[in-house]
């Protein structure tokens, strides 16, 4: 198993509740188990997908998203929140860029519990590098996803910083630590690489 030790005494340290686990499957169970009968929103994560935990959780818990009709302000209002992250840096900052806001606002305030989960794909050794990754990986496979026009989708290789109209990289939010505004913030560690 990945030696999650350091990312999760500095992440511990502050302030973030840490869970670790081997497999996607044992992940889907703990939070499946924890969020049933709960109202809860994401903002879109292929790292939730790719993991069953939204089928999951549709069975067991009220789940908004705009990826099931709802607004991205009726999943900002849930509850709870889940969410994967684009960088984890093993010194402990979480980096998520995002295009419309909503993901990265809901990662820092109003809601009771706020869950980020993270593949061991998504850390990285330091800041820079989480940084670094969130731009020029997770991004621009996003971008590919969504069939934007701009130069990172085209190419797939880095971030070009561009300034299309349908960029997607327009708002960077880092925890340094959790942030007061929310509840209970924890951060699900998964030994798989999940999502981009």
């Amino acid at each position: 198993m990945y030696d999650f030790t350091i990312v999760k005494a500095n992440l511990e340290k502050e302030g973030f509740a840490v869970t670790c686990f081997a497999t996607a499957g044992e992940a889907t169970d703990y939070l499946s188990d924890k969020l049933a009968g709960k109202t809860v929103g994401h903002g879109g994560s292929v790292t939730l997908q790719d993991m069953g935990l939204l089928d999951r959780l549709a069975g067991c818990a009220t789940v908004v998203s705009h990826w099931n009709g709802h607004s991205h302000a009726e999943a900002a209002a849930a509850p709870v929140y889940l969410s994967s992250v684009n960088g984890l840096a093993e010194s402990g900052e979480i980096i998520n860029i995002d295009g419309t806001g909503n993901r990265v606002a809901s990662t820092i305030f109003g809601h009771e519990e706020v869950y980020l989960v993270v593949g061991r794909n998504k850390i990285a050794p330091d800041y820079d590098a989480a940084l670094w990754r969130a731009r020029n990986i997770a991004s621009p496979k996003n971008a590919q996803r969504l069939n934007k026009k701009t130069p990172c989708a085209a190419k797939g290789d880095k971030c070009y910083n561009c300034n299309s109209p349908e960029r997607i990289c327009r708002a960077l939010a880092v925890l340094w630590e959790k942030p007061n505004g929310i509840g209970r913030c924890e951060v699900v560690l998964v030994d798989q690489d999940l999502g981009y």
